[in-house]
């Protein structure tokens, strides 16, 4: 299993976050050699880095180590491993599909290659791309992910395909988002269409089927709109068992991760569900999207429908329906869609403060330090402190504007914009 992808329970104290964030990031500790970026959210899934001595302010001209061009429009965030950078590309019109790897050290480009032709691709909103699934890599290996259009593995020396399954079919409506997580020898997809409403596990080495788990949720509405999401999961272990945490349209649903046995569900109502669940102080931490609970906590040891029983919480006041939160303790820091930046108690549920700075916002923030970075569709990256009182610390403004959510090489930030990939960071 990849190093620190399942979430414990064992989160410190948050007098101990407090003592941390009071130094704003002054004893953090260095990235370690070998802690690579590795999936969406990075090694923890939680956006969380302990890389010290990341820029707080830059642009165009301040702390710009390189910028290379991106071709085609996807909102894939960028994985890294050891010093390579991959991403996942589209044509706008969704007829190819593909990879590309970056030389972390220079901005070169090493690999750039088309891994699916697609005749006839569906619908995609604007505000959606065909490349928008985060890939996952690990030594040697790159698994990209393209929702109905398919699923293969790469080998990260040469760019080869050593597997594909496009044998997975769902109508996405808007284009696929979802993205995939590894464990245990295992790939997991997720499939939430406005026809049918899917999980499935693959054998990484070879690509076969291990299980396939059809949702089996009762909707409000007869109205599939309303049937479609675009979450990816989380793993985390409760009472010594892992669990697989999958939000959906109408339910979030738990499994276990080797056989896609479902555990418990909570009917959380909602649609579009896309930020990826959260787990600390003994709470999962899942947003439903547009309607339904919105942002909720549930306690993950019951079985069978726990939405009576589990529920610790629900907070609705300008949750976000796309950017994944950040946890730090016993606070939830989170940017809503249109611009609203909140801190909420994490174990009541209730706000501690709220500032609107306005504008859009779909990628997930990052934390590193005590400082919290935020990415803006128009360029703006705000920075604020992680504390229980508001504090911008900067607010920036790079490139052509951000779906793609960050990651981390080294002690600089790997940026992608919808045109370009940055590295900002201090020269050495």
């Amino acid at each position: 299993m990849m190093k620190g992808q399942i979430h414990d329970q064992g989160n410190q104290p948050w007098r101990r976050a407090l003592v941390l964030l009071g130094t704003l990031g002054c004893c953090a500790m260095p990235l370690r050699a070998g802690e690579n970026w590795p999936q969406f959210r990075g090694p923890h899934a939680d956006g969380s880095t302990r890389a010290s001595g990341l820029s707080v302010t830059f642009g165009e001209t301040d702390h710009v180590l390189w910028k290379t061009p991106v071709h085609g429009k996807a909102w894939s965030s960028p994985v890294v491993w050891d010093h390579q950078i991959w991403m996942t590309t589209a044509a706008k019109d969704g007829g190819e599909l593909g990879a590309v790897c970056v030389d972390a050290e220079s901005g070169k480009i090493i690999h750039d290659v088309v891994v699916f032709k697609i005749d006839k691709p569906q619908f995609c909103h604007p505000m959606n791309s065909y490349g928008t699934p985060t890939p996952v890599i690990e030594k040697g290996r790159l698994y990209v992910h393209f929702g109905r259009y398919g699923t293969a593995c790469l080998d990260t020396a040469t760019a080869k395909t050593l597997w594909t399954r496009q044998d997975f079919l769902c109508d996405h409506f808007r284009g696929p988002a979802s993205s995939p997580i590894l464990a245990d020898g295992l790939l997991f997809l997720t499939f939430d269409g406005v026809d049918v409403q899917f999980l499935v596990a693959l054998d990484k080495a070879s690509g076969k089927t291990a299980w396939k788990r059809d949702r089996n949720i009762t909707y409000d509405t007869e109205d599939t709109d309303y049937h479609k999401g675009y979450s990816t999961p989380a793993l985390i272990t409760v009472g010594g068992k892992p669990q697989l945490i999958s939000p959906s349209a109408g339910a979030t649903i738990a499994y276990v991760p080797q056989t896609g046995e479902e555990i418990w569900r909570v009917r959380s109502g909602g649609m579009n569900a896309a930020a990826l669940p959260l787990f600390g102080n003994g709470l999962v931490y899942v947003t439903s999207a547009a309607g339904g609970f919105q942002l909720f906590a549930a306690r993950p040891g019951g079985h069978g429908d726990v939405t009576d029983t589990h529920v610790a919480w629900k907070f609705a006041k300008n949750a976000p329906t796309r950017p994944s939160q950040i946890l730090l303790g016993e606070r939830l820091f989170m940017i809503s869609d249109g611009g609203v930046i909140s801190c909420v108690n994490a174990k009541s549920g209730e706000s501690v403060w709220q500032k609107r700075l306005g504008g859009a916002f779909s990628a997930s923030p990052l934390v590193a330090g005590g400082h919290i970075y935020f990415f803006g569709e128009a360029g703006e990256v705000p920075v604020v402190a992680a504390t229980d009182e508001y504090k911008l610390l900067a607010n920036n403004q790079l490139g052509d504007g951000f779906m793609a959510s960050p990651a981390i090489y080294e002690n600089s930030l790997i940026l992608r914009s919808r045109t370009s990939l940055y590295r900002i960071g201090e020269r050495r």
